[in-house]
């Protein structure tokens, strides 16, 4: 029985990563998902969508790489322009990565697999280019500890009007918002300070371009929170789509989508409908999310999600989440 059960759970969970984008709510104006096809990318563990350049999304791998960032093409799937990082030695373990005002990246080195080993992690700020090739960009580096002690993370968020860094640390049992100092330094450590609970086993998560949502996602679902000057409100869930190593989600540029993207080669980040309140447009495009901002599309796809989310829960117990708790 072991056999057929795990091939049958492979089957089904294939065939839920595979789900058209438009499958959650029809065709509407903004990204649709896409494939990376750079085979230097096998690790893609944050995502950030260009201010500047209409369809470009950053991303980098997560460890065992070098200090690159990638501009990939959403409409090919195609790298367009690798950033070297220069000034910030030998990245441990990258695992985020934001826009903030003035069209900053910034970049989250605050992996931590034995979750306390570091006594302190990393972030890295440099301009988004005006051009879009290869070149090598001097980046500034800060020192980042927290409060109370050191931790694994792997979502750092900058809001986009006021510029200030968060950071949600990765508990399987939930964890904490981390709020920066209101502007970082490159002289001593940056200390981060718990501000709110975070009820996820959180991987990634991002600001909407109007700065009044914060979505936050794990392996199998998401939380949408109202943003109010870093006090949180919990307003729904979100259609996480299901993949093989969720890490990543960013918002459109226009705010009208969220993109989730995935670990591994020829990986697939997928688009669903952003919860509503956090675009730049006055009201959700037809099909969207409903006024409550919950994320969902539709009974249809709600109970789809539901029963892709008991398949993956069914095909975790059997290959083991252990890997996952270990890797980021």
């Amino acid at each position: 029985m072991r056999r057929p059960f795990a091939l049958l759970a492979g089957v089904l969970l294939a065939g839920a990563c595979v789900l058209p984008a438009s499958a959650a709510g029809g065709d509407r104006a903004g990204d649709q998902g896409f494939t990376i096809k750079d085979p230097r990318i096998t690790e893609s563990s944050g995502l950030a969508a260009s201010r500047l350049h209409p369809g470009i999304y950053w991303t980098h791998n997560d460890s065992d790489d070098g200090p690159y960032l990638y501009a990939v093409d959403s409409a090919t799937g195609k790298t367009v322009a690798t950033l070297t990082l220069r000034g910030v030695g030998s990245p441990r373990d990258v695992e985020a990565i934001s826009i903030g005002p003035d069209n900053q990246i910034y970049v989250g080195d605050i992996g931590d697999n034995l979750d306390g080993k570091w006594p302190y992690v990393w972030i890295y700020r440099l301009p988004e280019p005006k051009v879009l090739k290869d070149r090598t960009v001097t980046a500034a580096q800060y020192v980042v500890k927290y409060s109370d002690g050191a931790r694994n993370a792997e979502s750092l968020v900058v809001h986009p009007r006021t510029g200030r860094v968060y950071i949600i640390d990765k508990k399987e049992d939930g964890g904490h918002l981390y709020e920066g100092p209101a502007h970082l330094s490159t002289s001593g450590a940056n200390i981060f300070e718990p501000v709110a609970p975070v009820d996820l086993w959180a991987t990634d998560a991002a600001f909407s371009p109007n700065g009044r949502r914060l979505v936050v996602r794990g392996y199998f679902g998401g939380i949408s929170y109202d943003w109010n000057g870093g006090t949180i409100k919990r307003v729904g869930r979100l259609d996480v789509p299901l993949q093989g190593q969720g890490e990543s989600v960013t918002y459109s540029a226009d705010g009208t989508r969220l993109m989730y993207g995935s670990e591994g080669a020829d990986s697939a980040v997928q688009a669903e409908d952003a919860p509503a309140g956090g675009g730049a447009s006055k009201t959700p495009s037809s099909g969207g999310s409903s006024a409550s901002g919950d994320g969902n599309s539709g009974a249809g796809s709600g109970s789809f999600k539901v029963g892709a989310v008991i398949v993956a829960v069914g095909a975790a117990a059997l290959f083991g989440l252990r890997r996952l708790r270990r890797r980021g």
